[in-house]
């Protein structure tokens, strides 16, 4: 997005060079991820990088609001509520559209807001790849308040580990070595220490948690939460002892509730420019007389699963339980990142932490999405270069 910096990085573009940079990504943890990295990261100038903070800062304070835990009730149910909820999420993501408004100026335009945490520490190892292998410009940065790497880890491991050894603080996943984020795990553990493991690995003794390592019977104090609950609900066939909704003796690095509560289900009470209008479909009195300008989302669902993008009246006339469901005004992308054929959409997702006795969440990292297809996601960038997964660099104040 800024014109002589992206001109200067495609001029120096080779295929020879793209693969050298990803065989390093995939030689440093010994793993090649299943999704695509992009050819090119994105460069986010002043102007820009301005609104997306001040996007952060306006949606945030909704989310730091006091009575925050009472508006979002509604997005827990008792089958998933998980006892020991802390104050306020420790993870927190908010993911933007880059779109054009009608002048031509860029607008950040919220897609989704998140409490949970995806790719922390792969982000990192993507952007120092990125920098060593591309001519990426010194002012440029993928961290926030000019932080190096070893400062931004030293943020995620007191955020996740507090004052435990990293042997008593677990990442916990579903089949991990099967999961489309393996090389963030396998990051996570390399720079903590900390171990990773699937949910059918925990033992529990009353309301003590631990695991065996080696033939010892090791505690678990805390635990950085990477299982989702949508894809919990379908592993009937998963052997455990550990239940979400029992009460153990352990804290979470990332409280399961807020999941819920920070989601789909938040964007109705968000009033700003960067956020697109949004009700609740039981709260509508009368349907917006053009509906193909809206999109039809599940509350609870993940990865775009059962969202309907050409809404009718008879879609919305067929829903049973109307409280189960947004109705949100689309995103327009725009293909803003000039590539060596046609140019590509991107959405940057804002990476936060909000550890204990900070006020606000603090911004630390980022992670890009590139795609030439309607939508963001692999199943419309198929047989296509210059999209997947990516970084931004951010051009320093």
């Amino acid at each position: 997005m800024v014109t002589d910096v992206r001109s200067a990085y495609n001029a120096g573009f080779s295929e020879e060079i793209y693969q050298r940079f990803l065989k390093d990504i995939h030689d440093t943890y010994d793993h090649v991820p299943p999704f695509r990295i992009a050819e090119t990261p994105i460069f986010v100038g002043k102007e820009f990088k301005k609104k997306l903070y001040e996007a952060c800062d306006e949606i945030a304070e909704v989310i730091c609001r006091p009575d925050y835990k009472e508006i979002s009730q509604g997005a827990l149910s008792e089958e998933f509520t998980v006892p020991n909820e802390d104050d306020h999420t420790l993870f927190l993501q908010m993911d933007f559209g880059v779109c054009r408004e009608p002048d031509g100026t860029l607008m950040p335009k919220l897609i989704e807001v998140q409490g949970f945490p995806s790719l922390y520490f792969y982000q990192d190892v993507c952007a120092r790849a990125y920098r060593k292998h591309f001519p990426i410009p010194g002012h440029y940065n993928h961290l926030y308040d000019g932080l190096d790497s070893e400062e931004y880890l030293d943020i995620l491991k007191k955020a996740i580990l507090r004052d435990e050894k990293p042997e008593n603080v677990i990442l916990l996943e579903i089949e991990p070595q099967f999961q489309v984020t393996e090389i963030d795990f396998r990051a996570a553990s390399a720079m903590t220490g900390m171990k990773t493991l699937c949910l059918s690995d925990l033992k529990v003794d009353g309301r003590d948690v631990y695991y065996i390592e080696n033939g010892r019977k090791i505690p678990v104090h805390r635990i950085y939460n990477r299982v989702i609950f949508d894809e919990l609900v379908g592993r009937k066939d998963l052997p455990r002892q550990f239940q979400f909704m029992n009460e153990y003796n352990i804290e979470w690095a990332g409280h399961p509730n807020w999941f819920f509560r920070i989601s789909k289900y938040t964007l109705p009470f968000l009033d700003s420019q960067y956020v697109p209008k949004t009700w609740f479909l039981d709260k509508l009195d009368a349907y917006p007389e053009d509906l193909t300008k809206y999109v039809l989302k599940p509350l609870f669902s993940f990865s775009g699963s059962g969202v309907i993008f050409n809404v009718t009246k008879a879609h919305l006339d067929n829903i049973e339980d109307r409280r189960k469901f947004i109705l949100q005004e689309k995103v327009a992308y725009s293909p803003v990142i000039e590539t060596l054929d046609i140019p590509s959409k991107c959405e940057i997702r804002m990476l936060m932490v909000w550890d204990t006795g900070d006020e606000k969440p603090r911004n630390i990292n980022n992670l890009a999405r590139l795609s030439k297809g309607e939508m963001i996601g692999v199943r419309f960038n198929k047989d296509k270069t210059w999209v997947g997964g990516s970084v931004a660099f951010f051009e320093k104040d």
